[in-house]
Formats: C-alpha cells, sequence, structure tokens
C-alpha cells in the first residue's frame, strides 16, 4: 500500500475542524480525528474506489461529518489535497495540485 501524505493546507484544515468539533462538544475533536484516519485507511487499502470529481483527482466522504478528503494517486503516494467542509466553496483547493 501506498503511503498517503497531506498538503500543509490540508494538514491545517484537520486541525482547524478538530479544534471547532472540540470546542462544540468534548471529545468531538477526537471523533472527528478518527473519522479522518479511517478515511485515510479506505483509501490507502483501495485508492481506486472513490469517485473523480475532477482530472484525476478523487474524494472519500467522511463517515460522520460532512467533510470530504480530495487526494490525488500520485506513482509513490497518495497526496491529500483538502480535507473540505461539503459546504465550502466548491474546488477552493485546486491552487494545491502543483
Amino acid at each position: 500500500m501506498k503511503r498517503v501524505t497531506f498538503h500543509e493546507e490540508a494538514d491545517a484544515e484537520v486541525i482547524e475542524a478538530t479544534r471547532y468539533y472540540e470546542k462544540k462538544a468534548p471529545r468531538l475533536g477526537l471523533s472527528f480525528l478518527l473519522d479522518v484516519e479511517e478515511a485515510v485507511e479506505h483509501i490507502r487499502a483501495n485508492p481506486d474506489a472513490f469517485q473523480v470529481i475532477a482530472g484525476e483527482i478523487r474524494h472519500k466522504p467522511l463517515r460522520r461529518f460532512p467533510y470530504s478528503i480530495m487526494y490525488a494517486i500520485e506513482p509513490d503516494r497518495i497526496r491529500a489535497l483538502a480535507v473540505a467542509h461539503h459546504q465550502r466553496r466548491p474546488g477552493y483547493w485546486f491552487h494545491r495540485l502543483t
């Protein structure tokens, strides 16, 4: 299996969302992180299984939270470009492809 790496801005999105949910309710931030980890494991196990949304970019929705992981399969890794809220403007993360 290929390793999954996160773009620095995608990493920041995870941290921001985790803090947001932790402020809403104790341990909700942890639940968000566990949901992200579960999605990453699904992506690692079968990266081609999820819907293509643009070019070679795919997305894996989280199970419990209104977010998706946008990712690209590269020769040596899987690169998570964004952890995007479903209500955020679409495609805001496209500049991260380079």
